[in-house]
């Protein structure tokens, strides 16, 4: 059972390890286990709950065991675990037969498990974990234990980290090395091109080659090469149009500033969110997901909010973002 909607896009990522074969090797080689083939894996992945556009998660069950993995490679968002937890809630409601919650007997449920493989540009520790209830709000007057939970465990993929791991599964050790090799590509070729587009390109087509050159996932970029091509244009460097998106973010505010609108109207305009008159998201070479936008809209227009009710002029908020530059505080 696989849930698909045909607005997300596959990564790399998840394209190479929907392979059940595959998965398998990389879900032993996290788990330090072997796990035979005859144990059979049902991959099940949602849409439109941790990611908006590109499908960076893979769910699925093996051995009694309910798992979600995903890929990340922008800053890790400490929020991982509240996500993970809506994603649970809708997976096990798509497994469980509705009548069992009414039976009197318990009825078991498959063990979940939350893994984030980060393969950013940070620097980050091979191994961390992130949990919901670092999320919840203090109860000073209430001392009781959690009762809850969810532990997200976040594993440094980049080349040259969690050694152990990437012995364990060459297919996860030959993505990590891919990934490395383009990034060197773009910073070779940053002095070599004007434009990001033709950067990016030339970057992932050499990596590619270079690849299927050295045996690096050698099979996989041969048979799907323009695939990959593809997939790398829709998800390659979301850092990029996050500061894009800020920017629009900051030139769309000033322009309400120069309405001549009052506060309270200002206040109403952001509130509504009313969208970029030229934002379109289908628009070529989007690097970032539409789910990392939002989130950076979304940021922005608090700070802007905040700014309206600490009681500064117009005059005075926009002096204070010419000189900030949109820096956060």
């Amino acid at each position: 059972m696989e849930s698909v909607n045909e607005k997300h896009k596959d990564t790399v990522f998840t394209f190479l390890f929907s392979n059940p074969v595959l998965l398998r090797e990389l879900y032993s080689a996290i788990e330090g286990i072997t796990l035979p083939p005859d144990i059979p894996i049902n991959i099940n992945t949602l849409s439109d709950v941790l990611f908006r556009t590109q499908r960076n998660d893979i769910s699925f069950l093996i051995n009694n065991r309910l798992i979600v993995l995903i890929e990340h490679q922008s800053s890790i968002n400490n929020n991982m675990p509240i996500r993970f937890l809506i994603y649970a809630s809708k997976l096990y409601q798509e497994i469980i037969n509705p009548d069992d919650k009414f039976k009197r007997k318990l009825e078991k449920i498959p063990k979940p498990e939350f893994i984030v493989l980060y393969n950013g540009e940070d620097n980050y520790p091979d191994y961390k974990e992130l949990r919901l209830s670092d999320a919840f709000m203090k109860t000073d007057k209430i001392k009781i234990d959690v009762p809850l939970e969810l532990v997200v465990q976040v594993y440094n993929i980049n080349k040259g980290r969690n050694r152990e791991i990437l012995s364990k599964s060459r297919t996860l050790d030959n993505y990590s090395q891919f990934i490395d090799k383009i990034r060197e590509y773009q910073k070779e070729y940053q002095f070599k091109y004007n434009e990001r587009k033709e950067i990016l390109d030339k970057a992932f087509r050499s990596a590619i080659k270079y690849c299927i050159k050295n045996d690096i996932l050698k099979d996989f970029l041969r048979k799907h090469g323009s695939e990959v091509l593809n997939m790398l244009y829709g998800e390659y460097d979301p850092e990029v149009e996050i500061r894009v998106v800020r920017e629009e973010e900051r030139e769309y505010f000033l322009e309400l500033l120069k309405r001549n609108l009052t506060k309270e109207e200002l206040i109403q305009r952001l509130q509504q969110k009313e969208p970029y008159a030229d934002y379109d998201p289908e628009a070529e070479m989007k690097v970032v997901r539409e789910e990392a936008i939002e989130e950076t809209r979304e940021e922005d227009r608090e700070y802007f909010l905040e700014l309206l009710n600490k009681g500064l002029t117009i005059e005075e908020i926009k002096e204070q973002l010419q000189q900030e530059n949109m820096v956060r505080r």
